[in-house]
């Protein structure tokens, strides 16, 4: 069974993003719900509305995840997890995303893990100059794990 990924953020991103993984992997429609929440909405109306759309999709194990720990998507999310089948991760970004996709069919505590690392690896400076002239950086996984 796969995993489903469920991104509120601030409006746009979470739209955003889910429109970016359809880019690059368009068959995973169906395993990315989005909601984002308008400037301010109601944490009672957004939680509302949160919880809709994970009973109208079932009891599939859901990874939620969320832009800006403490900010209202974040809140409404750790609410939403409670008593469910289902994680928070937040500081979501593009890579972390791409990562939940490709391996969405992992278990969730596994999922977790692939976020929380896609999300750090695809925070990096990069050189200005020639790509030789970049420092390389440790990663706390496996030297083969290196898909987005």
């Amino acid at each position: 069974m796969s995993t489903r990924i469920f991104i509120i953020a601030h409006a746009p991103l979470a739209h955003a993003l889910r429109e970016c993984a359809l880019h690059v992997f368009p068959d995973c429609a169906e395993s990315v719900m989005v909601l984002d929440v308008p400037p301010q909405a109601p944490p009672e109306d957004t939680l509302a509305q949160a919880r809709s759309m994970l009973t109208t999709h079932g009891t599939v194990p859901t990874l939620v995840l969320t832009d800006v720990f403490g900010a209202t998507p974040c809140n409404v999310a750790q609410r939403l997890v409670e008593g469910r089948h289902a994680r928070l991760v937040t500081g979501v970004n593009l890579p972390m995303l791409l990562r939940t996709v490709c391996y969405r069919s992992e278990p969730l505590d596994a999922l977790v893990q692939r976020a929380v690392v896609g999300g750090t690896q695809g925070v990096m400076q990069v050189a200005v100059t020639a790509p030789q002239n970049q420092n390389s950086r440790p990663h706390d996984q496996d030297r083969n794990d290196h898909q987005q």
